[in-house]
């Protein structure tokens, strides 16, 4: 009888846990306003704090005034918005393909604030295709938002003699070759750092916030000379759309994109 009664409660159980209702699917503000609001804060706040530490850099400081302050600000903004921007996956998300790692399905991944990043996070299936173009839309809104936000700060005369913040250092053609090699070569760098700490299983790591941060710190401390260190699309198409200031400004996309799309394929 005992055995009879605890085949009857197993029974029970069984049933109790299928008749438990699925959880529902994420509505439209979880799926998709909430994640772009978050790009769209977060990038706005990356790049004003970002434009005001060009613009108000104190000479004898050099490069380490602004390395330090884009640094600091991706390490904070990634840290405290990561569980906001974010998004839900499927599995299998990435384009036709398996991500880097089996082990990704499922996951979600936020606070991008730049685009080469977004890029790199959906071929290594990170995100879903459908996620791409809000999120881009969303950082580039930012950064507009961001770039007026230093303008309405600073004053005008420091605004104007640091051209807003907008990558002026490209004179010459000459200066063009090392410059978006210098890009493409450090957005690698970032966005392998990305790509490793947050979206790969084997290698994810609850320090990606920290490591992105101090990252960013030392290739704008290599390269800063060089290209100005953009890195980010969003950064570079805010002050010129303020300051209306475009030469060469296509360097600082070609530059960060073919950079992020080189770091999907080696980690991938």
């Amino acid at each position: 009888m005992a055995e009879d009664k605890l085949e009857m409660s197993d029974m029970d159980l069984m049933e109790n846990k299928k008749k438990v209702p699925p959880p529902p699917p994420p509505s439209t503000f979880d799926r998709l306003i909430q994640p772009c609001l978050g790009e769209v804060v977060g990038t706005m706040f990356f790049v004003f704090i970002g434009c005001v530490s060009v613009i108000e850099n104190v000479e004898a400081a050099g490069r380490v005034q602004p390395a330090l302050v884009h640094g600091l600000a991706v390490a904070v903004m990634v840290a405290c918005m990561a569980e906001i921007s974010k998004i839900s996956l499927s599995p299998f998300s990435s384009p036709g393909k398996a991500p880097c790692n089996a082990g990704t399905q499922h996951a979600r991944f936020g606070s991008h604030f730049n685009p080469p990043f977004t890029l790199a996070i959906y071929l290594c299936g990170g995100m879903q295709l459908t996620m791409v173009g809000p999120y881009l839309v969303s950082q580039l809104i930012g950064g507009v938002l961001g770039a007026a936000m230093s303008k309405a700060m600073t004053p005008a005369g420091r605004y104007a003699n640091a051209t807003g913040a907008a990558f002026s250092i490209l004179k010459s053609e000459e200066q063009l070759a090392g410059a978006i090699f210098g890009e493409v070569a450090m957005t690698c760098l970032v966005t392998m750092v990305v790509l490793l700490g947050a979206v790969n299983s084997k290698s994810r790591s609850p320090m990606v916030p920290f490591m992105v941060g101090c990252t960013v710190i030392i290739n704008i401390l290599a390269g800063g000379d060089v290209s100005g260190t953009c890195l980010n699309p969003a950064r570079a198409f805010g002050p010129a759309v303020m300051t209306n200031y475009w030469t060469y400004h296509w360097v600082y996309w070609v530059g960060p994109i073919g950079g992020g799309l080189v770091a999907a394929a080696l980690v991938r």
